[in-house]
């Protein structure tokens, strides 16, 4: 990896590329220190929570002109995504070549902002004690700096996709979970610190646990189960074509992360609403429905599971990769092409997926029972090693695959 990114700095195209996302990188991160219009940063601080999941994606900067960071656009990309399959229109028009995806990337765009005014709405009633000058012109100012902070964001994940290295979005969010790390590391150092011995131990444990699932986070990540896959000859004037061997590749888990971000999603809509209307009776649901809870940390484990098997029947369709290898002559050996193949197809992709599903399971809960046995908020979980972990490997297999690419076309034009 380090001599992939030492000669990655030797190219003069890729370096303006890690160039750009540095750029970029600081660029968000200056945001999230910037304060709306009068809000009280230094007060708000010390009364905010920074330890959630969507307190790490943005950064933790709760009152910043970017405050909702790139959740929004997330979420809107996953709504559109879902609306895709589930949507006819939407189908067609995504397979409308480049025409169709500009669409539907408008359409995100917008779906962006009007989950931003909401979200943004919400922010601002629930930190409106925290203004200097409370008053409905402060509010609506403040309302739209979040927004127009959250379609900058969304702007400049855009274009450092164009022209920096892999997906512009997630490298954001990467960079911004990585901030968070500073308050876990702290808190780690804080306990054993103040403690004997015994805390020190307590902590060198944690950190070789955290580091086994690095390792077993990486593992899954690029595990993948290969069905193999023959083509028949043909003939083709004189000449036989075809004859050869290749691979469906599966992955482990084909939902990934997002199984785990609809889970929490869930779990935390009870605290997101009674953010907005206070009540005792909502407050009492969001404690039992924390994964401190023992109850909530069941249905949290269920619920990745359920949401594993249903994000996985929208983004993987056994039944057209049947028909695409037996429209180019491709058959698995032994199945019979058709409903047989789509079947054996669809067996395998429940079995890997329940694997996937209890390797997700474990690899969220891990850092959930190392705080029930130790009561240290180290502030990142397991949602969170998977995202940094994904994001590093994407990025160097482009960087690799880029070097690859140049040397090819050096070698032709030499």
């Amino acid at each position: 990896m380090l001599q992939t990114l030492k000669n990655a700095f030797t190219v003069k195209e890729i370096r303006t590329k890690i160039i750009n996302m540095l750029i970029v990188l600081v660029i968000v991160r200056l945001g999230t220190h910037i304060p709306v219009p009068g809000i009280d940063l230094a007060q708000l601080a010390t009364n905010s929570d920074n330890s959630t999941l969507y307190a790490l994606i943005t950064g933790g900067s709760y009152g910043t002109i970017f405050a909702m960071g790139i959740g929004p656009y997330i979420t809107s990309s996953i709504i559109m995504q879902l609306l895709t399959v589930a949507i006819p229109a939407l189908e067609e028009m995504q397979k409308d070549g480049e025409t169709g995806r500009k669409k539907i990337s408008q359409i995100t765009r917008c779906v962006t902002v009007a989950l931003a005014l909401l979200q943004g709405a919400g922010q601002v009633y629930t930190i409106h004690n925290f203004f200097t000058n409370p008053g409905w012109y402060v509010y609506i100012v403040a309302l739209i700096t979040m927004m127009s902070g959250t379609v900058f964001i969304m702007w400049l994940g855009e274009k450092l996709t164009e022209v920096g290295i892999g997906n512009g979005a997630s490298f954001i969010i990467f960079a911004n979970i990585l901030s968070g790390f500073k308050s876990g590391v702290m808190s780690l150092y804080t306990y054993a610190a103040e403690g004997s011995a015994m805390a020190w131990i307590i902590v060198g444990v944690i950190l070789v646990v955290l580091l086994v699932v690095m390792v077993f986070v990486i593992l899954v990540q690029d595990g993948e189960r290969r069905i193999p896959v023959q083509y028949s000859r043909k003939l083709v004037g004189n000449r036989y074509m075809g004859g050869n061997n290749s691979f469906i590749p599966i992955k482990v888990n084909i939902a990934g992360v997002m199984s785990i971000i609809f889970a929490i999603s869930i779990l935390q809509f009870p605290a997101t609403i009674n953010q907005l209307v206070n009540s005792t009776t909502l407050q009492k649901i969001s404690d039992v429905l924390s994964t401190r809870h023992p109850v909530g940390a069941i249905l949290y484990v269920v619920l990745i599971f359920v949401f594993t098997f249903f994000y996985t029947s929208f983004a993987f369709n056994p039944v057209e990769v049947a028909e695409n290898m037996k429209k180019s002559g491709g058959f698995v050996p032994g199945i019979r092409p058709g409903k047989p193949t789509s079947d054996y197809i669809q067996k395998i992709v429940d079995r890997i997926s329940l694997i996937g599903a209890f390797a997700y399971a474990i690899i969220a809960m891990v850092p959930v029972v190392l705080e029930w046995l130790t009561r240290i908020n180290m502030g990142f979980g397991g949602t969170t090693l998977l995202i940094v972990a994904g994001v590093a490997l994407e990025v160097i297999k482009q960087l690799e695959t880029q070097l690859i690419n140049r040397n090819y076309k050096g070698f032709l034009t030499a």
